[in-house]
């Protein structure tokens, strides 16, 4: 919401420095208590930063190539994630677990500073609030040195700030369905990236691979979801995306299901793992994208912010819920067959929003 007020740039370098800070502290905390008020403050940094970052790569990028752009950008995410891990482990063995913090705060710290002298403000964001026109001037003269006739640039109706509460407005102008859509998608699978992410490398070891192995195929699921962001991209970009996106969290369940019946198969279990990432954070790079996509550029660092934000309730309940079915004694399979169930139901949600998207494309053609 305050990007939505005072710019996408000075929100994305605040939020950066706020957990970069935190990240930083970390290293130091000297109580669990302590410890959990530093996680605090970095996943609030961390959590205003992605929508922000989602936010403004969209209104930055041509409309045909706005989803392959974000979807783009969000493989940092994986493939940090996957990088941060096998990193993590050599800095633990030679300098102790307070260098993985540091190195992760310091990172973001330079970072910042970095996006603070050379990223720029939102172009349609300036337009929006009638803001500093000589800096929309200059940045458009940047991107099309050969075009003229910046000074006359204006937005439609439908991107004029509203004086009404922005929370409100993802319930106006027939926003509320795609918005509770939205919702129960970016619920149902960060519930299950998160489980992914926290009980993949036990459940793998558990059932008889070695540590070092387990932890090479939970890797996979991240490198699957960058392979699966830079290739689906152009398939969000195309009428017909909610579709997709359907088919693609058909696809995550399908595989999840599938982890549960690799067996001790190494070879099939990375395969597997692989496919998973594929449909599991492909999917959710792609919903940030079409997320990012419906709302107006008044609303949609919120309209972002906060898909993200019910996301995370889930990505909270993803791990605790994996834990209490491996309390209960279940098998691995069970497990992962209870896994396959939350793509499913974002399945459905999201051919909920091909249905919505579909109908509001037919009215555009008749006006």
């Amino acid at each position: 919401m305050i990007a939505d007020r005072i710019g996408r740039k000075p929100v994305l370098v605040g939020c950066s420095l706020v957990f970069g800070i935190g990240t930083l502290l970390t290293a130091a905390a000297t109580s669990l208590d302590i410890l959990f008020i530093y996680r605090f403050i970095t996943g609030l940094g961390l959590g205003g930063a992605m929508p922000n970052a989602i936010a403004l790569t969209s209104e930055y990028a041509p409309r045909k190539y706005r989803a392959t752009a974000v979807m783009t950008m969000f493989t940092g995410f994986s493939i940090g994630a996957a990088a941060g891990g096998l990193v993590a482990a050599r800095l633990i063995s030679r300098w102790g677990w307070q260098s993985v913090f540091i190195v992760g705060g310091v990172l973001p710290l330079i970072m910042a500073f970095v996006a603070l002298a050379l990223l720029p403000e939102s172009i349609r964001f300036l337009l929006v609030r009638g803001r500093d026109r000589e800096r929309v001037v200059h940045y458009l003269s940047r991107i099309a040195p050969n075009h003229g006739a910046f000074d006359e640039l204006t937005v439609g109706a439908e991107e004029q700030p509203s004086r009404a509460f922005a929370v409100t407005q993802l319930f106006t102008d027939r926003r509320a369905s795609m918005t509770l859509l939205l919702w129960v998608m970016f619920f149902m699978n960060l519930l299950d990236l998160y489980f992914i992410n926290s009980w993949l490398p036990t459940v793998i070891n558990d059932i008889g691979i070695r540590v070092e192995t387990a932890i090479i195929i939970t890797t996979m699921f991240q490198v699957g979801g960058a392979v699966g962001a830079l290739l689906l991209g152009r398939f969000f970009d195309r009428e017909g995306s909610f579709k997709f996106l359907a088919a693609t969290y058909l696809g995550a369940a399908a595989t999840i299901f599938l982890i549960g019946e690799a067996g001790v198969s190494v070879p099939l279990l990375t395969l597997t793992v692989f496919a998973a990432g594929i449909g599991v954070i492909g999917g959710q790079t792609g919903s940030n994208a079409l997320t990012a996509e419906f709302y107006p550029t008044a609303i949609r660092s919120t309209g972002v912010g906060w898909a993200l934000g019910i996301g995370r309730i889930g990505s909270i309940i993803g791990p605790t819920l994996g834990g209490t079915l491996l309390a209960m004694g279940g098998q691995t399979r069970h497990v992962f067959w209870a896994a396959a169930i939350p793509p499913l139901i974002a399945t459905v949600a999201a051919l909920g929003a091909a249905f919505i998207q579909k109908g509001r494309r037919n009215e555009n053609r008749h006006l």
